[in-house]
This record gives structure tokens, sequence and C-alpha cells, in this order.
């Protein structure tokens, strides 16, 4: 049942996120629906999804519904972790622009790849194959629309220098070291470093 909550979970979820890349259907809604509708049902959407991700993962780890596909060894689990630090100061580069947004110039598809990709590598069940892989195949295919889109997107965001670098970076280890030690052990279950 969790898995199944989980898929519904990334359908709505991914979904939404597919639907922005279809900029002439998109414009169409925003017109019948209004901006502000549009953005609020979208909304709504997309954590309806993520939060049915969340309950239907938990309740297929905790549930008994765990089908382990194949064992990776333990050096794709380190392997995973020591991809997790970049994954993040990517992320964290897409909102402090500087150097890293300009060489990267989408960070955050490019930090949800890598962490995608990392978790992908430690996960033999079919529950993280089918959720990691999902965010991965859905990254990979964003990153390709937005070299085909023509419109701007929005303003433009200004970017900074190396301080915003150095800014993201500091950040990046912090919420690095956040998700390892408290939110992977004690919001999800699942000890990353030790465990």
């Amino acid at each position: 049942m969790g898995l199944l909550v989980m898929v519904v979970g990334l359908v709505l979820f991914l979904g939404a996120h597919v639907f922005t890349t279809r900029r002439e259907a998109r414009a169409q809604v925003i017109a019948r629906l209004g901006e502000g509708t549009y953005k609020l049902a979208y909304t709504v959407v997309a954590l309806a999804g993520l939060a049915l991700i969340v309950w239907g993962f938990a309740e297929y780890r905790n549930g008994g519904g765990w089908i382990q596909v194949w064992t990776p060894p333990k050096a794709l689990k380190h392997i995973n972790l020591a991809l997790m630090l970049p994954a993040v100061i990517m992320v964290v580069a897409a909102y402090i622009r500087g150097r890293i947004y300009t060489a990267l110039k989408h960070p955050m598809l490019a930090g949800v790849k890598l962490w995608a990709f990392g978790h992908l590598l430690a996960n033999g069940d079919l529950g993280g194959i089918i959720l990691f892989g999902s965010i991965l195949a859905w990254a990979v295919f964003d990153r390709i629309s937005l070299k085909r889109r023509t419109d701007a997107g929005g303003p433009p965001i200004p970017v900074g220098g190396v301080g915003n670098d150095v800014i993201a970076v500091v950040v990046g280890i912090v919420v690095y070291l956040a998700l390892a030690f408290a939110f992977h052990p004690v919001v999800l279950g699942i000890p990353v470093i030790g465990g």
C-alpha cells in the first residue's frame, strides 16, 4: 500500500513540475484561472504529492512491504555520502548566486540529479529505485526542457561574486551536516553516519 501511495505522490509532484515545462498549456491555464489561482493550485498539488511521497515511502519502509532488488556494496553508500556535500552546495548556490551558479547555469537541477543518482547507487530496494530513479529522470528531462525553452521564466535575479560562493559553501556544509546528523536519523530513522 505504501509503495502505491508513494507512486501517486510522485505522479502528482513530478506531474506538476512537468506541467510547468509545457509553456503554452501553462499560459492557457494561467489565462483562464489567473496567475494567483494557478500558483495556489500548483502549490497545493505539489505539496500534496510531496506529502504522499513521504508518507508512502515511510509506510513502505516500516509497513512490511520492503522489496529488495539488489544489495549495494557498502562502498556505494560511502560514495553517496561523499556526493551529497556537492549536491547540497549546488542547491544552495541556486539561491545564493555567484560563480558556482554561473558555471552550472542550473545548480538546483545539477544538485537534484547528483542527490538522486547518489541515492540510487546506495539503495537497492524497489521503493528507493522508483523514488530516486523518478526524480533523476525528471531532473534530466527538466534540464533538457530548459535548453529548449524560449521564455525567460521571470525577472533576472542578480548574480554576485566569489563572496556568494563562499557563503553558499558554508551554508551548504551546515545543511549537509544537519541532514546527515539530524534529519536522516531523527526524522527518517535512517542513520547515515556510523549506521
